[in-house]
Formats: C-alpha cells, sequence, structure tokens
C-alpha cells in the first residue's frame, strides 16, 4: 500500500510540474546531443600531447557541433516550414478526397458510410499545432536551460565528488552515471543520425516518384523516427494516405508504401539494431508500456522521451539487487548489464 501511494505521488508529480519538467528535459536532450556530435568531431581529429592543441581542438569540435545545429534550423526554416504551410492550406482539399475515397469504397464494397468516419484532419493538425506551441513557447527556458548546462558542466565531477565522499559509494554511483552517459550518448546519436538518414532517403524517394509535400514527410518521419513502433506507422501511413487520395491512379500510393517501408524496415529494424548492440536491450512490450504511460503523462513530449527515460531505469535497476528483477523484465532476452559490486 505504501509504494502504491509513493507511485501515485510520483506520477501526480510528474503531471503537475510537466511545464517546467518537459522544458529542463528538452534542454537535457539537446545537451547529451550536442555533446554526443562533439564527442564523434573529436575522435575524428587528432590527439596530439599538446595541451594547447587538444583545447583547440575541443573548441573545434564544439564550433562544428554548433554549425551543424544551426544548419539544421536553418533548413527547417527555409525549406521545411513554408510545406508545412501550403500542407496546412490544403488540408480541406485532402478532407474532401478523403471523404470521396470512403464513399466510393462504400459504394464498390457494399458497406455503410458515414462521412463522420474519418478522422477530422483540421481538428488533428490542430491539436498537434498547440501542442508543438506549446513546446515553442517555452523555448526560451530551454534555452536558458542549455546554457546554463553546458556553463557548468566542467563543475559535474567536483559536485559529484561532493556528494560522494565515501569511495566505494562514489565509485557505485560513477559508473551508474558513466553507464547512462556512455548508452544515452550512443542512443542519442545513433538514433538522431539514423533518423536523419531515413528522412533524406525518404525525402529522395517521394521526390523520385511525384509525391506533393516530399519534404513535409521527410522531417515527419525524421521526427516520428523518436517514438517506437507508433512513430514508423504514423511516419508511412500519412504519405501513403496522402498520395492515396491526392494521385490518379494506385501506382504512386503502393510505389509510397513499398518505399517507405523499406527504409523503414532497412534503417530501423536491421541497421540501427546492430549499431546500438545491447544499448536498448529493451523488451518491445515495455517500450509499448512505457511509451503510454508517459504518453499519458506529457502526451506528444513524453512520448518523444519515453525511450531514453526508459534507458536510464533500466540501467539504474540493473545496478541494484533489490530492483535487478525490474532490468530483467524491461530486458528483451533477460540479459542485463553487470552490476558493479567492486
Amino acid at each position: 500500500m505504501h509504494g502504491i501511494i509513493i507511485f501515485t505521488a510520483i506520477i501526480f508529480f510528474l503531471w503537475i510540474a510537466r511545464s517546467i519538467l518537459i522544458p529542463l528535459l528538452v534542454a537535457a536532450f539537446l545537451w547529451y546531443l550536442m555533446n554526443a556530435i562533439s564527442d564523434y568531431y573529436r575522435r575524428a581529429l587528432p590527439h596530439p600531447d599538446n595541451k594547447f592543441l587538444n583545447h583547440l581542438y575541443n573548441g573545434i569540435s564544439y564550433i562544428g557541433t554548433l554549425a551543424t545545429v544551426l544548419l539544421i534550423g536553418y533548413l527547417f526554416s527555409t525549406q521545411v516550414s513554408p510545406m508545412f504551410s501550403e500542407l496546412t492550406s490544403a488540408l480541406p482539399t485532402i478532407q474532401e478526397k478523403l471523404t470521396n475515397l470512403g464513399t466510393y469504397l462504400s459504394e464498390s464494397v457494399g458497406l455503410h458510410f458515414d462521412a463522420n468516419m474519418i478522422p477530422n484532419l483540421t481538428k488533428i493538425a490542430t491539436n498537434i499545432g498547440a501542442s508543438v506551441a506549446g513546446i515553442a513557447t517555452s523555448f526560451g527556458m530551454v534555452l536558458v536551460y542549455l546554457i546554463f548546462m553546458f556553463v557548468e558542466q566542467s563543475t559535474f565531477n567536483k559536485k559529484f565528488n561532493a556528494m560522494f565522499p565515501g569511495k566505494r559509494q562514489s565509485k557505485k554511483f560513477r559508473y551508474i552515471l558513466d553507464s547512462i552517459d556512455t548508452n544515452m550518448k550512443k542512443y542519442l546519436f545513433v538514433k538522431t543520425a539514423i533518423s536523419a538518414i531515413t528522412g533524406v532517403a525518404s525525402f529522395i524517394w517521394l521526390q523520385l516518384i511525384g509525391v506533393e509535400f516530399a519534404g513535409v514527410w521527410a522531417f515527419i518521419v525524421f521526427i516520428t523516427s523518436y517514438i517506437p513502433t507508433i512513430g514508423a506507422i504514423v511516419a508511412c501511413s500519412l504519405p501513403i494516405l496522402y498520395s492515396l487520395v491526392s494521385a490518379p491512379t494506385l501506382q504512386q500510393p503502393i510505389l509510397t508504401a513499398v518505399g517507405l517501408i523499406t527504409l523503414q524496415i532497412l534503417f530501423g529494424n536491421i541497421i540501427e539494431p546492430r549499431l546500438t548492440g545491447k544499448t536498448l536491450n529493451l523488451s518491445t512490450l515495455a517500450i509499448l508500456i512505457n511509451l503510454v504511460v508517459w504518453g499519458m503523462i506529457w502526451g506528444i513530449a513524453g512520448m518523444f522521451f519515453s525511450v531514453p527515460l526508459l534507458v536510464a531505469i533500466y540501467i539504474i535497476c540493473a545496478q541494484f539487487d533489490s530492483t535487478r528483477w525490474v532490468a530483467v523484465l524491461l530486458s528483451a532476452d533477460g540479459q542485463i548489464p553487470d552490476k558493479d559490486d567492486e
């Protein structure tokens, strides 16, 4: 009973404090991602013994990271954002075409069709836009968090040592934090790289077969790749559905479906697991339940961050005897990270 009360209190706190915690989580995500990119840039540069050159190369890696982030922001604002505006304007026409398609199919198959059965795309887009706008309005808070994370990054070790003065205790928690840090950076970098490649490949394919708003669909593929299972379904179904109602023949919808599904299987189910290795040795059922829970608490933002949060919980639970059974339940095959007993 005591455990249920504590669990309920935690869930209530996460929900009531979401306006503060979500911007903090977004900032932490960007901080981790930028550090991961910087680490990979740094590995590509020489490792001299000279201290000055080391600092110089570190600076170059951070400049390269900042340039990468600014380039992505520039491409979105100049290429993708205008397409979203055009797509929003076209939603009433798409809604009408969906209704006509439903009527045609019902007459062909002989089933009863009601126009209310068709989802209201404008309403859905408005709700999604409101969620995104809510995150965007807190961009200033995210930026402040992000700046202070980078400013205080060099003091994290000192603070950690002060928190855990005991050698054994310090080593234990250091091992846990290092495991989370290493696995999280690897996951975020690989996930972002694979998502970007999948998005670019989707854009090229959709452009080749002549699907309108290819940039929008490619961006949706990139963003939804962070959401397990449901993200891939959304990423494929939206452009397929659009080509189905807009194309004069079935050739384009079929090509759209074949191309996007093939890319999702290739990058999401074959290449990505090979690159992440045991970082995501998580049960599919656990991922789905975790996705639903965080989605109920924090909405789209919770779904977006559900996997990184589950990875952290998985690693922490594996390091304590009292919670290793939780890590086993969360794992895909019962193989969990080794516990640091030294």
